[in-house]
């Protein structure tokens, strides 16, 4: 799975990257057998001048799979807290794709074999 990340007046620490990587690697691994070759995550992180310090960082993760974009967007002080909610809003939504989508695979294949 292709996965790619954006900043905007935002650069990651050396600390983050590796936490990040794993977490987004957790999403990866969930969306398994459902990815096909076009299939992406997209993580993209900016930093904006709000009057709020804790609206400052927004983190939108992008999940492309088949014939579905899966998005999540969350705004906090820090990157990490901002990503695991991310991650929260997107596990359901993968779930419910994922039973959708192997549900529809096993009912092609129970039909062909027929």
């Amino acid at each position: 799975m292709n996965i790619r990340h954006f900043e905007k007046n935002f650069t990651f620490t050396g600390r983050e990257l590796p936490t990040i990587a794993r977490k987004i690697g957790k999403i990866a691994t969930y969306c398994k057998r459902v990815q096909d070759a076009s299939s992406a995550i997209r993580v993209e992180v900016e930093r904006q001048t709000t009057k709020k310090e804790r609206d400052q960082i927004m983190v939108t993760v992008m999940v492309e799979l088949p014939e579905k974009v899966l998005r999540a967007e969350s705004r906090k002080p820090d990157v990490i807290d901002a990503l695991d909610r991310c991650i929260e809003k997107l596990e359901p939504q993968l779930k419910r794709y994922k039973e959708k989508w192997t549900g529809k695979a096993r009912a092609k294949k129970a039909k062909e074999a027929a």
